[in-house]
């Protein structure tokens, strides 16, 4: 039996994870009897098709490629076109809603009324937006729960790389104590640079040309990207229920030559790093740039990667370090969630 999802937001995730879905499809129902069948996709600026027997891939892939727009789709018996988001939601015969729209980060909408839609509605949702994670976390996590449907966000924190499933399935049974990484990029890509040689500007400069950072890098450089991670790792993995107000931001804005080449003195690193730590009753959150000693494994951690380590009562310290962004690397962070849901696996 199929699994039929229906895409909220067409942008390059979406497209990466569809492209994963031609090129894998038969390898993953093969493999893992995994058969991901399309049947709704709504996006604001491409428009929006259903056929509630499926959509030909190929066919949408090569309409993206040229004129990006859905309503080139070819008519026909049962096909649909011009829902909106809201109307695909609660009308779609899909069991999972892949939610991937462009979303406001400081209120988490449009994403969250889309969770609430599909969870009133019976279906699943798997999602890469951090917004609705950070600010509606558990509200969203009971609605889901009391509905019976399931509710995916890894990638979330880090893209492809399993920083949310990793530590809940295979780091079950310790007490995660601390969790500290690099949660961000383009910042780390910048301090690479400037421990190179470059200025502040220049190494922005670079990484703005490079796409590492956007036009108004702001959300990077002076780290609001990396606090939301933070408070949804707080409240994912270590269960403690943590705002976006209880977490210490400084960007990495005001950092010299003269303050990296005195790390480098000092046998230190510089890393913008988003910080949970738990002792006792007491819980400190911070994003902000600290030095770290060559001998620390997020030291390392050069470029555009991220890494986290996660401080066990029982394992020790486990670092995870992969790519935290991507558009490939995103799409599979929602076949991850697809799949557990398959497997009957709550986030």
């Amino acid at each position: 039996m199929s699994h039929k999802i229906a895409f909220i937001g067409f942008g390059g995730v979406g497209q990466g994870l569809m492209n994963i879905l031609i090129n894998k499809g038969k390898q993953l129902n093969e493999g893992l009897g995994l058969d991901i069948e399309v049947v709704s996709i709504s996006d604001m600026k491409k428009g929006a098709i259903h056929h509630p027997n499926g959509l030909d891939l190929a066919k949408i892939a090569s309409i993206m490629d040229n004129s990006g727009q859905l309503e080139d789709y070819p008519d026909t018996e049962g096909l649909i076109k011009g829902w909106d988001s809201l109307t695909t939601i609660e009308k779609s015969n899909a069991d999972t809603i892949v939610e991937i729209t462009y979303t406001d980060v400081q209120t988490g909408q449009p994403a969250i009324d889309h969770c609430k839609a599909a969870f009133e509605n019976g279906k699943n949702v798997v999602m890469s937006n951090k917004g609705p994670v950070a600010i509606a976390h558990d509200e969203l996590s009971e609605l889901a729960k009391e509905k019976g449907v399931h509710w995916g966000f890894e990638g979330t924190v880090m893209s492809g790389t399993p920083a949310l499933r990793m530590p809940l399935v295979s780091l079950t049974g310790n007490e995660i104590q601390e969790i500290r990484g690099i949660l961000n990029g383009t910042t780390n890509y910048i301090l690479t640079q400037m421990e190179a040689g470059k200025t502040y500007e220049d190494a922005l400069k670079q990484a703005q040309e490079l796409g590492y950072a956007e036009a108004d890098p702001t959300s990077d450089v002076e780290g609001y990207d990396a606090l939301y991670k933070v408070v949804i790792l707080a409240n994912v993995i270590m269960d403690i229920p943590l705002t976006k107000e209880d977490v210490i931001c400084e960007g990495i804005s005001s950092l010299t030559i003269d303050d990296i080449e005195q790390a480098k003195q000092e046998n230190k690193r510089w890393k913008m790093l988003g910080r949970i730590t738990k002792q006792d009753d007491q819980v400190y959150a911070s994003v902000k740039p600290e030095t770290v000693d060559m001998t620390d494994p997020l030291a390392g951690v050069q470029g555009a990667i991220n890494a986290i380590t996660y401080e066990c009562d029982l394992s020790g310290p486990i670092t995870l370090m992969g790519a935290g962004a991507g558009i490939i690397e995103t799409g599979y962070s929602l076949l991850i969630d697809l799949i557990n849901i398959e497997r009957n696996v709550i986030q």
